[in-house]
């Protein structure tokens, strides 16, 4: 046994070469391995995140186009709504000036209508008080020559007198037409 042990301690002693060593070997092949591995899965790696990167980009710019787009549309919209709402208060106040204008024309067209009813009326009484004023003179001056008549007769003997008297009675209607 002491053999033994010694013969290791001269071995752990450094007599023998780190590169002789199969521990060392097996170390260095383990890096080797790791580094290569790591090489191939860091470019494997690097590659689908500057992938994933070049998708979110291109996620991101389709985003921005369609916010882009539907900022432009809801525009057009807003717009397209002012437009409408500034035609439908034109087309109110069209309406409402319309409405009145034919209100306006209604109450003339009454007023008008009611002062040519009045004018009618009051031409039909004027006719009507001309027809009575005439009806009256005219029964007046009957009367008058008829009272005319009478007197002179009572009054007048026969003869050439009664002659003239009944041709200036007979005048009197024509001179007060």
């Amino acid at each position: 046994m002491g053999s033994a042990f010694a013969a290791d301690h001269a071995a752990a002693a450094g007599h023998g070469s780190i590169w002789a060593d199969p521990e060392t070997w097996v170390a260095v092949a383990f890096v080797i391995f790791v580094v290569a591995l790591g090489k191939i899965l860091w470019s494997k790696i690097a590659a689908l995140l500057d992938k994933r990167a070049a998708d979110i980009t291109k996620a991101l710019s389709e985003a921005s186009r369609l916010r882009e787009e539907a900022m432009a549309a809801k525009a057009d919209a807003e717009k397209t709504l002012a437009q409408a709402t500034a035609e439908a208060e034109s087309i109110l106040a069209l309406a409402r000036s319309e409405v009145q204008s034919m209100q306006a024309r209604a109450a003339q067209s009454l007023q008008n209508q009611i002062a040519l009813r009045e004018q009618q009326a009051l031409d039909r009484i004027a006719q009507s008080e001309a027809a009575a004023a005439k009806q009256v003179r005219d029964t007046a001056i009957d009367v008058a020559l008829g009272a005319t008549r009478a007197l002179l007769r009572e009054q007048v003997g026969t003869g050439r007198t009664a002659a003239l008297i009944d041709d200036a009675i007979a005048e009197l209607p024509r001179r007060q037409h």
